[in-house]
């Protein structure tokens, strides 16, 4: 399987969103390690995972057609 590694930096010029809002709001929350990125040797770089990530912004931007959103940030699925 050939997938493609991004630093911080390159994901957000992909995603068109300030590297500092990956690493601070979206790390953990909505991207998800072993899932959306990876730490490559067990070290402190983070390197996330291009095709799960543009998958999974799909998936949401469809899904989003039916949500809600709640005042505490979620979202409400009706």
């Amino acid at each position: 399987m050939n997938l493609t590694y991004l630093t911080t930096n390159e994901l957000a010029e992909r995603i068109k969103y300030d590297p500092r809002t990956i690493r601070e709001r979206l790390k953990d929350s909505v991207l998800h390690e072993g899932v959306h990125y990876i730490r490559p040797f067990g070290g402190r770089k983070i390197l996330y995972i291009w095709e799960q990530i543009e998958e999974d912004m799909a998936k949401a931007s469809q899904a989003d057609a039916y949500v809600l959103p709640m005042a505490n940030g979620g979202v409400c699925h009706g």
